[in-house]
């Protein structure tokens, strides 16, 4: 149907203790967002918080790297034990078949993610490698940002090229998910919905998934009939 991955970078990290059990019981998979000040004029998790998270979890863990030079650190995330290493276009062109084989050969699964003002047309030569495709909806780097409208038409286009070509990456949607969005994000073929400040603004965090999924529920139910 769909799945919940949760935005650590949103999560309240003086209350963590209490948090990742709530956490863990609704999440699918976590999404640690790991940046370098360079690629994006920000910095976040480290890849020791996911050493650190491999601890107290067994859900799959998604690390996103938005960085200039992704390719040094992948060794070290496939050693902590990701299920997935997302990447953008530009951070590995021009090596990008390297890159997916090391990521692939060792049993990791490929997420490629897409900035609003990115084409589609970038993963042509690779999609078949695709695992995850993350479609964002905001601008790399910050938490909270508004949708970008422009990179709605881009959900649809992914599902459209997933069908065409018989290909079977999950659509992922990364960005302003929240009860504005995410029927927009749905009825356009979203599978993976990355839930940050959408999730994390409401004061009872089992409540706040619970009133999710019941919403989104409710939504595809909808699209099914």
């Amino acid at each position: 149907m769909y799945k919940l991955t949760t935005s650590m970078m949103c999560a309240d990290n003086f209350n963590l203790k209490e948090s990742i059990s709530i956490i863990d019981e609704h999440t699918d998979i976590y999404h640690i967002d790991i940046m370098d000040g360079h690629f994006v004029p920000n910095l976040a998790l480290s890849f020791d918080y996911i050493k650190q998270l491999k601890k107290h979890t067994t859900k799959p863990i998604d690390a996103h790297l938005m960085m200039t030079d992704p390719d040094k650190h992948i060794q070290q995330l496939i050693d902590y034990g990701v299920e997935y290493i997302t990447l953008h276009p530009k951070t590995i062109s021009g090596h990008e078949f390297r890159i997916i084989n090391k990521i692939k050969s060792a049993g990791v699964k490929l997420g490629i993610a897409i900035s609003p003002g990115t084409d589609l047309s970038v993963i042509n030569i690779y999609k078949a490698y695709i695992d995850k495709l993350t479609i964002m909806t905001v601008e790399p780097g910050f938490a909270g940002q508004k949708m970008v409208k422009e990179a709605l038409p881009k959900i649809l286009e992914a599902k459209t090229l997933k069908d065409e070509n018989n290909l079977n990456y999950l659509i992922e949607v990364d960005g302003s998910t929240n009860y504005n969005t995410f029927e927009e994000y749905a009825k356009r073929g979203t599978d993976v919905f990355v839930l940050g400040t959408g999730l994390f603004n409401y004061p009872d965090l089992d409540k706040s998934y619970k009133d999710i999924k019941v919403f989104l529920n409710n939504i595809f139910k909808n699209i099914n009939e």
